[in-house]
């Protein structure tokens, strides 16, 4: 009876140890489909990243919301403290509808 062949041992990958503050790439996403990418450290605050896309939109950073797994970016927020993962879930954007005001007229 022949022996079979065993495989050789394989060196089992470590499980990667990401820095705690590693550069992520970051996705900012339109409800239109269009797509802006950043790279930033995970300590960095997000409110750097929405004035740095407002920038680059040509829109005031006050007339857009920024949204993550549903809920609004808050000032402090980082992709640390959000467990954002490099190339994960995108940042979606919303304009910020001005809330009109009721004018009452009276005859």
């Amino acid at each position: 009876m022949a022996d079979e062949e065993q495989p050789a041992p394989t060196q089992q990958e470590e499980p990667k140890i990401e820095d705690a503050n590693a550069p992520i790439n970051v996705k900012v996403a339109t409800s239109a489909g269009e797509e802006v990418f950043f790279k930033i450290k995970r300590s960095t605050k997000l409110s750097k990243l929405q004035g740095a896309y407002a920038n680059k939109v040509g829109k005031d950073v006050n007339s857009i919301r920024f949204l993550y797994d549903g809920d609004r970016i808050q000032e402090d927020d980082t992709p640390a403290s959000l467990s954002m993962e490099d190339n994960g879930m995108p940042i979606v954007i919303t304009p910020v509808v001005p809330q009109s005001h009721l004018i009452s007229i009276r005859f």
